[in-house]
């Protein structure tokens, strides 16, 4: 085991893209714009053409919206399957694309994750957000660990933050075998 250093901190993605300490999306852009956003969002889900839609597609969580395209109450099989079908036919970008350009002065972040959805929130809401409350005189290498670190993905924002070393992983075993190489 590597010996510790109390001035190296090592952040790990856990689950999804957490928002800043549980605000409100509501409360911050207001119930209309959060109407006009969420209706806008399922008129073009109607209008989608995909093999399979399935029920919830949009989860309104405290701080932030998740959305998708297929719907949550989807099976295992179907959710494989939209992967599979996303990737081909990037129905999340395009998507994103279309909601970045509906409603630029909303100030969101557009997050992909996962194999059927995306999360939106507020702009500064994301894994970043943890940085606020570590002091850069307390540590001289802040590492992060994440899976979703390209473009568009729930741990990108973090990843290429000035403050930490990003390291991109694939699976906890990866992170275990990185962690060794890391800090032997």
């Amino acid at each position: 085991m590597a010996k510790a250093n109390p001035r190296i901190l090592a952040l790990f993605d856990v689950d999804g893209t957490l928002t800043a300490a549980r605000k409100s999306l509501k409360e911050f852009i207001g119930n209309d714009k959060l109407n006009k956003f969420i209706n806008f969002t399922l008129l073009y889900i109607a209008n989608l053409d995909i093999p399979v839609k399935r029920g919830t597609f949009i989860e309104f969580r405290q701080g932030m919206l998740n959305v998708s395209p297929i719907g949550r109450n989807c099976s295992q099989e179907e959710r494989d399957d939209f992967e599979k079908y996303d990737h081909i036919h990037q129905v999340r970008s395009k998507m994103v694309n279309v909601l970045r350009a509906q409603f630029p002065d909303y100030n969101f972040t557009y997050s992909i994750g996962g194999q059927i959805s995306f999360d939106v929130f507020p702009t500064g809401w994301d894994k970043t957000y943890c940085l606020k409350f570590l002091s850069s005189a307390d540590y001289d290498e802040i590492h992060f660990f994440g899976d979703k670190t390209h473009v568009g993905g729930n741990d990108y924002e973090i990843f290429v933050h000035d403050r930490t070393i990003g390291h991109a992983v694939k699976s906890p075993e990866d992170t275990m075998r990185l962690l060794d190489e890391l800090f032997p």
